[in-house]
């Protein structure tokens, strides 16, 4: 008499299943654990090196000119990004001293001793350029010698950068008649775009914080010499730098920036405009 074997059942491997859903709720678990964890930077540079010990480890700023490493001080305040704070008053008393002498280094590796005046007057660097460096007659365009000449200028104020307060740029012109005004809209112009010009360049090629940087037109109204020569009407026609350096002590550049008149009258001004 023959026995039949019985056949196995079909459901024979419904265990993994069963197993896979149970691997899919433990990694969930543990993403979730891991979301709500926070990371030891000492601890991540550990595991990092143990498995790499030539790994890169310098941080990234992963959301760009705002992200939290990007900048040491609030840009509002005018923060220096990538630059850190001078510790004392002394030392940005220094910096800004040495100024003097490194622009003039300036001027004189390019020939321009007699172009490019500098002076220290009540903590303050004045510097002085005729508009012959930088300008033709009657042109805003910066010639490409002065680009050269600002470049270098460049070098010298970010390594001045973290003591430096506000970088004042104005344009002066000339009377061009001894008995006769300039015509308003075109001396001013003039005046101003020469200035912002020389910010731009600034602004593009050095460090300082675009908040520490102004450009004024003052136009012919502020001549340091007589129109009625050829040689003095030649000085008027100039650009100016004014660099102030920061007073730990002070408020924040940022501060006097947001001061706005917060009464009736203010307000209704500010929404009408």
């Amino acid at each position: 008499m023959s026995v039949k074997k019985k056949k196995g059942g079909g459901g024979g491997a419904n265990w993994m299943d069963t197993y896979g859903d149970m691997v899919t709720l433990l990694l969930c678990f543990f993403v979730l654990l891991y979301s709500m964890s926070t990371i030891s930077e000492e601890k991540w540079r550990a595991i990092v090196t143990s498995f790499n010990p030539f790994a890169d480890l310098t941080a990234t700023d992963p959301e760009g000119n705002d992200g939290p490493i990007a900048d040491p001080e609030d840009e509002s305040q005018g923060g220096y990004p990538s630059i850190p704070d001078v510790a004392a008053q002394e030392e940005i008393n220094e910096i800004i001293e040495d100024l003097v002498y490194r622009i003039q280094a300036v001027a004189a590796d390019n020939g321009m001793d007699d172009a490019i005046q500098v002076d220290m007057n009540g903590g303050k660097v004045y510097v002085k350029f005729t508009d012959t460096v930088f300008f033709g007659g009657n042109s805003f365009v910066l010639r490409d010698e002065a680009k050269v000449v600002l470049s270098q200028l460049c070098d010298v104020l970010d390594e001045a950068a973290p003591a430096i307060e506000e970088i004042r740029i104005q344009g002066h012109t000339a009377q061009q008649f001894a008995d006769q005004p300039n015509e308003t809209e075109g001396d001013r112009f003039l005046a101003s775009n020469r200035a912002t010009e020389v910010l731009v360049f600034i602004q593009d090629n050095s460090s300082i914080f675009p908040a520490r940087l102004v450009s004024e037109g003052c136009g012919q109204w502020r001549p340091v010499d007589s129109n009625e020569t050829l040689e003095g009407r030649r000085s008027n026609r100039r650009v100016e730098m004014i660099i102030s350096g920061r007073n730990l002590e002070a408020d924040k550049l940022g501060e006097s920036l947001t001061h706005f008149d917060t009464s009736e009258t203010g307000a209704d001004s500010q929404e009408n405009s």
